[in-house]
């Protein structure tokens, strides 16, 4: 189901302090990454840190490609993170969003490989 301007889904009024306090505290990761998407860096796509869409918050969003960037702490790495991420993931496929998802570490040993994984998502 693709996402309409309609939709109620997309940052919700009642997750907008949960949205503003990561946004102003971002992890090492998603500062160093926040750092090369933002101002439409990445081959001109825009995108947002910490999007909310459903009940879910997107740590980057790219709206132009319906594409989600999710980054990845120890928590994750858990039956229960693993599970979580699973129905997270096909939450967002079903409304057409994308999700990518990298390690932490990820980040700061290859940044450039991100950037083209990422970008190699584009216009899919």
């Amino acid at each position: 189901m693709p996402i309409r301007k309609d939709d109620k889904l997309a940052n919700q009024l009642h997750l907008k302090v949960l949205r503003k306090e990561p946004r102003n505290n971002l992890t090492p990761a998603e500062a160093a990454l926040w750092k090369a998407l933002q101002r439409g860096q990445l081959d001109g796509r825009k995108f947002r840190r910490q999007h909310s869409f459903g009940n879910y918050i997107l740590d980057f969003y790219c709206p132009a490609e319906k594409l989600a960037v999710e980054l990845d702490g120890k928590h994750h790495f858990s039956d229960a993170g693993f599970e979580a991420d699973l129905v997270r993931t096909e939450f967002l496929n079903g409304y057409g969003i994308r999700v990518l998802r990298f390690e932490n570490k990820e980040v700061f040993e290859n940044l450039d490989g991100v950037l083209q994984e990422i970008r190699n998502a584009f216009g899919k």
